[in-house]
């Protein structure tokens, strides 16, 4: 990203990524920020965090790079699972974007929007080229945030018919269906159990923030693939073992997967194998180098993590939306030298 002479650093709103980012676009960014990142063109540490006194808080930092578009910048995130209840998303941060060449601050977005709708438009990739094409039961499992944006990006590449839902918080449950219901065109339904709700769906989503695994195995029908997105550090997992052991792997990152996959850590802890079995890079399957599923009653899994690269493609475009629909505050940030040191 080129950042204009003399242009103010754009701040831009929760509502306004919102508007700025509709699913389907963010979904093809996703596709092609990951099929650069798994082909190794730019750079994504693994990200750096803060665990907080009560060990349940995160407070993280997530730098990346890409080339194209070029952009150089980084998602402050923290994760509050105390918000649940509250007017706040579990999910705090600002996604800041700078000039590449200067280093001139460029931009700052709400990082809530960004996450929720990268994050779903990574499972919508994965399930556009894992899931069989026939899917149109889906479960999601978690009534939040996650669970309305993956709803949008599932029926975005699925012909979805169904919708079975399942939350612990049955108010929450209800005022989703309800919502949703309202929004979309298609039949959602509270489940009344986990296993009711997954026992005959194509897709599953898991947008929880267990601790210990919600979904089983035993409870899948063959063919079926899982979106997993709750679980994102290593002590943590949605999935229990025969799940992780029985299905075909995806990552949205290999090394970030090894280093904070609990999902798939644990289950080889517990000796379901010597090494976590995944067998590609969702960016490798979006560019053909890799195979995706081979028979119909195959079940895959998408381990989801979230890459820094996806929030960076994902800032830059409602940046330029932006900047073409005059949208945004502009602030005079950016460090200028001192009249008496310039030549």
């Amino acid at each position: 990203m080129r950042y204009v002479a003399g242009m103010s650093t754009l701040i831009l709103t929760q509502p306004q990524v919102r508007a700025l980012l509709p699913m389907d676009v963010c979904i093809e960014l996703v596709a092609k920020a990951l099929e650069d990142y798994s082909a190794g063109k730019g750079q994504n540490p693994l990200r750096r965090g803060l665990l907080l006194e009560d060990r349940q808080r995160v407070f993280g930092l997530m730098p990346g790079r890409t080339l194209d578009p070029d952009t150089l910048g980084l998602k402050v995130v923290g994760v509050f699972p105390g918000n649940q209840g509250t007017r706040w998303d579990g999910h705090q941060g600002l996604v800041c974007l700078f000039d590449s060449q200067t280093g001139v601050p460029a931009a700052i977005l709400d990082g809530s929007e960004v996450t929720a709708l990268r994050t779903a438009a990574a499972s919508g990739l994965a399930t556009r080229l894992l899931a069989r094409e026939e899917a149109s039961h889906l479960a999601i499992l978690g009534s939040g945030v996650q669970a309305r944006t993956h709803l949008e990006a599932m029926l975005s590449v699925r012909a979805v018919e169904q919708v079975s839902v399942f939350s612990p918080n049955r108010q929450n449950l209800e005022r989703f269906v309800q919502r949703e219901s309202r929004r979309f065109d298609v039949a959602i339904e509270a489940a009344s159990s986990v296993e009711a709700a997954v026992s005959e769906a194509d897709l599953v989503c898991t947008t929880t923030s267990a601790r210990e695994p919600v979904l089983r195995g035993a409870w899948l029908k063959p063919g079926c693939h899982v979106n997993a997105v709750g679980a994102c550090s290593p002590k943590v997992r949605e999935l229990d073992t025969q799940l992780v052991a029985l299905a075909s792997v995806f990552v949205d990152s290999r090394e970030a997967a090894l280093a904070e996959a609990g999902d798939l850590l644990i289950a080889q802890a517990e000796g379901a194998f010597a090494e976590p079995p995944i067998l590609a890079e969702i960016g490798d399957v979006s560019a053909g180098r890799s195979p995706a599923r081979t028979s119909p009653d195959e079940v895959t899994l998408f381990k989801s993590l979230g890459i820094a690269v996806e929030d960076l493609v994902s800032a830059h475009y409602v940046l330029e939306e932006a900047r073409r629909r005059k949208v945004g505050v502009e602030v005079p940030l950016g460090g200028l030298r001192h009249p008496e040191d310039r030549a």
